[in-house]
């Protein structure tokens, strides 16, 4: 009977290793194939001077970030949305960017952001964005600090300083490539 089973088994395997063989499945984590993304929908955009920011952004701001300096602003108008893009300097001279959405007539502060080089990007942001097959060295890379702690990092690709060719999620020590665009 041992020998039996030892046959049965033998031949199942010979039969199952003559079948055609099947990519290995791809985990969650796994990286998609390709990391650009589609273009976003264009946006309405205007310059705002710092003094004419509806005051409902400038509380935000500087509740934010106490003692920023305005030194720039836009107002995006996007699908429906409004946006406000406020650039300045915190009380101690570093460069910030706070993005806000308008809700309801109040503004909300969706993102804190500042230049990095894409060096100083953590090694698994790095390793992830370079993973996919059409993976390039970004020229500039926006670390994007999220309400949820999540930190996007957005890459924009040589020649294409308009909007991030690829973005890459950075939380709990995972760096995930994003298949979507931030809606801001």
């Amino acid at each position: 009977m041992r020998g039996h089973i030892w046959l049965m088994a033998g031949a199942t395997l010979a039969v199952a290793g003559c079948g055609k063989a099947e990519a290995p499945a791809r985990s969650e984590s796994a990286a998609p194939e390709k990391s650009v993304l589609a273009d976003g929908p264009a946006a309405e955009i205007s310059k705002v001077a710092a003094a004419d920011l509806p005051a409902g952004v400038r509380d935000a701001v500087l509740a934010r970030v106490p003692g920023m300096t305005i030194a720039e602003a836009e107002r995006k108008a996007r699908d429906g949305k409004v946006f406000f893009d406020v650039e300045g300097t915190r009380p101690d001279g570093s460069e910030v960017e706070l993005d806000l959405i308008e809700e309801a007539g109040t503004y909300r502060v969706v993102e804190m952001q500042r230049d990095i080089a894409w060096a100083d990007a953590p090694a698994p942001v790095r390793a992830a964005a370079g993973a996919a097959a059409d993976a390039f060295t970004p020229a500039r890379v926006i670390e994007s600090t999220q309400e949820d702690g999540t930190v996007v990092y957005e890459l924009f690709a040589p020649g294409k300083p308009d909007e991030p060719a690829a973005e890459v999620n950075w939380k709990d020590g995972k760096a995930t490539l994003r298949t979507e665009r931030n809606e801001y």
